[in-house]
């Protein structure tokens, strides 16, 4: 019998951005991070993600804090541990394509204030939406991790993903992900999945996954026995539910197994026990729900992400039609099916989503088409795997179909950084703050106000009451 070559098992810590993204809206504070980094900076992780998705667009409309004032001050007290991001490629950590000049900037920036590994992905897998980034990426001399967001369907076979893989390979980037945002992958299709790509490509591989189908640390084993280098994992406090699987859970699984991370359960503990009241408090307020503490394994059965289903509940809510939730559940995949199959994350899951409760409350489908929806058919999103549904495509857009677009959609813009530039100025105290708000440009100046209320002595809440803004 051949000799097993131990492979120490690489663990990312999400604690302070997707498992707090995932389980209450992105609220935790910089304050209530800085006491532990620098015991979190002793445990020897892969990275720590800390950085991009929501908590750009959290800190400044909901927190009252400057974004890249949080990411120097993690910088700062990181010493020894590389930080991640997340970026949602030419979408950046907005919601719509932005054109190049600012999408380089941005990663330029980012870098610059201590993002040593960029986690770059897109909604619907069109690798010309992430080649801008990866390029700005690597010419700063940052790691550009490329994630394929993980579906189910027909097209997605093991042949669709190694071909991508292979694609990221000779794009230049320097590691893979899978990004399960849903939970759909089980164990077995990550066995088959891991070990197809372990065959296909030599960048690292790296599992980020969601315990809301409840299969998440048996998915993880699985990958990693099949050639997964690195998995995403949250401190146990702020895991499972809808966020990831917790990391002393699996450390502990691999301990003294060829995968055996090494990591110490001393610090770990020490680590859960810092963030247990910071949960607690979270719970009591009401900012963390039961609701997504546990399983839910509806995820399985209509392939619906966990913060989908709950806004599907709530649309429906709102018409006083939650009677139509099963119907809807059943539209949904009809929907994903005549839009190209996309995966359902942000913003498809959202556009898939609300078409399917128009198609069922207005008893007729496609009856009402949203903008969104047509901006899909029309190609502004990019190249979904497989063709629409030409019926739909007649219904929805009629004469406008010949508006499509098949080029990359950001070629079609032009640069944005110098009208930001003058649109910025009056509020402008750093580089940086152009960036905020080419993201946000409404929010950002509220927030622009608010910094400049407080250092002119003005009080804040004052300021807050008088104009509404700032909702906590």
């Amino acid at each position: 019998m051949a000799e097993v070559t131990k492979k120490p098992l690489k663990i990312t810590e999400t604690v302070l951005r997707d498992a707090h993204q995932s389980l209450m809206a992105t609220r935790m504070t910089t304050e209530e991070m800085l006491p532990i980094v620098p015991t979190m900076d002793k445990v020897g992780y892969n990275a720590v993600e800390c950085w991009g998705g929501a908590t750009f667009d959290a800190c400044l409309r909901f927190l009252h804090e400057d974004p890249w004032e949080r990411l120097r001050k993690l910088r700062d007290g990181f010493k020894h541990t590389k930080l991640q991001m997340l970026f949602r490629g030419q979408n950046i950590l907005g919601y719509k394509p932005y054109a190049d000049d600012v999408v380089e900037y941005f990663v330029q920036k980012s870098i610059a204030n201590g993002i040593d590994i960029i986690r770059i992905f897109d909604c619907l897998n069109d690798l010309r939406n992430l080649e801008t980034a990866v390029k700005a990426a690597k010419k700063e001399g940052g790691h550009a991790q490329v994630a394929l967001s993980y579906t189910l369907g027909d097209a997605y076979t093991l042949d669709y993903w190694v071909e991508k893989a292979k694609a990221i390979e000779e794009m230049g980037a320097d590691s893979i992900c899978i990004k399960d945002m849903s939970g759909l992958l089980v164990p077995k299709a990550a066995s088959e999945l891991f070990t197809a790509l372990r065959s296909a490509t030599d960048l690292p591989l790296e599992l980020h996954n969601h315990y809301t189908s409840g299969v998440a640390s048996m998915t993880c084993m699985k990958a990693v026995e099949a050639g997964c280098d690195i998995i995403d994992t949250a401190i146990s406090p702020f895991a499972m539910g809808t966020s990831q699987p917790a990391t002393e859970v699996m450390v502990e699984a691999f301990k003294g197994t060829p995968y055996d991370t090494g990591l110490d359960q001393n610090l770990l503990a020490e680590i859960a026990d810092y963030f247990q009241p910071i949960r607690e408090k979270y719970i009591a307020n009401g900012r963390i729900s039961t609701k997504v503490l546990g399983v839910n394994i509806k995820t399985l059965l209509y392939q619906v992400p966990g913060g989908m289903l709950s806004n599907l509940i709530s649309q429906l809510k709102e018409q006083g039609k939650e009677d139509k939730l099963r119907e809807v559940l059943e539209e949904v995949p009809r929907v994903r099916k005549d839009l190209g199959e996309p995966p359902l994350v942000t913003p498809s899951s959202q556009i898939v989503g609300t078409q399917a409760v128009f198609n069922v409350l207005m008893g007729e489908r496609y009856k009402v088409v949203t903008d969104q929806t047509k901006d899909l058919l029309l190609g502004k999103y990019g190249k979904t795997v497989k063709p629409f549904n030409p019926e739909v495509v007649e219904k929805a857009l009629g004469d406008r179909k010949s508006e499509a677009i098949t080029c990359r959609p950001a070629d079609l813009l032009k640069p944005q950084l110098p009208e930001m530039e003058k649109a910025v100025a009056p509020y402008k105290q750093q580089d940086e703050d152009t960036l905020s708000y080419a993201l946000f440009p409404q929010v950002a100046t509220e927030f622009f106000k608010y910094r400049q209320a407080q250092q002119t002595g003005v009080d804040p809440k004052a300021a807050d009451k008088k104009n509404g803004a700032y909702p906590v």
